[in-house]
């Protein structure tokens, strides 16, 4: 793999195999993503479409609602013409359309998920973890009811609601109930993701509905915009503007990075194979490493790769609520996504930052909102 096209084409064949009896399962029948045009949607969209192809099977039927607020991404306009994929323009804050379709399997991934955009958008923020998320399972009630239940919806909610979990806590598992501010500078994040599960929680207990909670933790790769500015994407900016990469703390706060091919397959197998009303962590558990052997990482491979010749350099942000309430451990005990939904994460953080880059040489513009 030397081009961002072979990491992309790798990471699709590797999805498809990994997830092929997850993706039979939604043979001939249709799903609708919500916030598709985002980091996770990336992979989420493109491998279903890649598993038509080469299954021979009955294609999945693929919806994607989002608002565009950062732009329509090159890849999505490059797919956009295929003919089992359908793209609409909606915000997820606002009623649904009335002409909604009927779908077997739903997929609410419609954040803002970057810390600095998410301070910038609170309401908004929170009006789509709460007020859109309602909607969508006002949806599948409604299909239940009509007869037409859904057959199974993913909500994504975050690693983020375990706040800073205290040292006996972390691995964290899905049992820690969580140390969270609910007024600080992340909390229109933090918070109504937390609410947003207990909805989900409370509309699969109470109708039976096949909810399911995927809990990401620090996932990265393809798909996540080199003008995102989470920790990846900046030192990606650096390195192919020949700068030093630079680091707004003092490189201490340690996390597990999970590639983005192996954070899908989870995803899926939530939904599909996951157990309704409960959450499931999706990451790696090793190596948990700090922001500054991360920084070190990145320059070998950058160094190998690219000739690159800068260093680490560190400095204090001008924000004053940067590392307010940045945890300062995040790692994640699998155990239960391992033994429920057969989720099996292989590629390691030195080989998952290496086709990060390679994607980043050939992404280096992106709408900057």
């Amino acid at each position: 793999m030397k081009t961002a096209q072979d990491v992309v084409s790798a990471d699709l064949d590797y999805i498809a195999r990994k997830i092929g009896p997850e993706f039979q399962a939604m043979s001939g029948q249709n799903l609708l993503i919500l916030g598709g045009a985002g980091f996770l949607g990336f992979y989420l969209v493109q491998s279903v479409l890649h598993w038509n192809k080469l299954s021979g099977r009955r294609p999945i039927s693929l919806t994607v609602f989002d608002n565009y607020v950062r732009g329509v991404p090159d890849w999505l306009k490059a797919i956009e013409g295929d003919a089992n994929l359908t793209l609409a323009t909606h915000d997820i804050t606002n009623p649904l359309p009335d002409d909604m379709g009927d779908y077997d399997y739903i997929i609410h991934a419609a954040s803002i998920a970057s810390p600095i955009y998410y301070r910038q958008h609170p309401l908004e923020t929170m009006d789509a973890n709460v007020g859109g998320l309602r909607y969508m399972l006002e949806y599948a009630l409604s299909q239940a009811q009509k007869g037409k239940p859904i057959k199974g919806f993913l909500f994504y909610s975050t690693s983020e609601i375990y706040g800073d979990p205290t040292p006996e806590n972390i691995p964290t598992p899905e049992t820690y109930r969580g140390n969270v501010s609910c007024t600080g500078p992340r909390a229109c994040y933090d918070e109504s993701k937390r609410y947003g599960e207990t909805l989900c929680v409370v509309f699969a207990q109470q109708h039976d509905l096949p909810i399911t909670i995927a809990r990401p933790f620090n996932n990265y790769g393809p798909g996540l915009k080199i003008s995102d500015r989470r920790v990846l994407p900046d030192f990606a900016r650096d390195i192919f503007a020949g700068r030093d990469i630079v680091m707004l703390s003092d490189g201490a706060p340690t996390r597990t990075f999970c590639y983005v091919a192996d954070a899908v397959c989870g995803y899926y197998k939530i939904m599909l194979n996951g157990k309704p009303g409960e959450a499931y962590n999706i990451g790696i558990e090793e190596p948990e490493i700090s922001m500054a052997n991360l920084a070190e990482r990145v320059t070998a491979i950058a160094k190998d790769e690219f000739g690159y010749s800068g260093k680490v350099v560190f400095q204090v942000s001008d924000d004053k609520d940067y590392l307010v309430d940045n945890p300062n451990r995040r790692c994640p005990v699998i155990a239960k996504a391992r033994a429920e939904i057969g989720y099996d994460p292989e590629i390691g953080v030195d080989e998952g930052l290496r086709r990060a880059l390679l994607w980043y040489s050939g992404n280096q513009e992106a709408e900057d909102k």
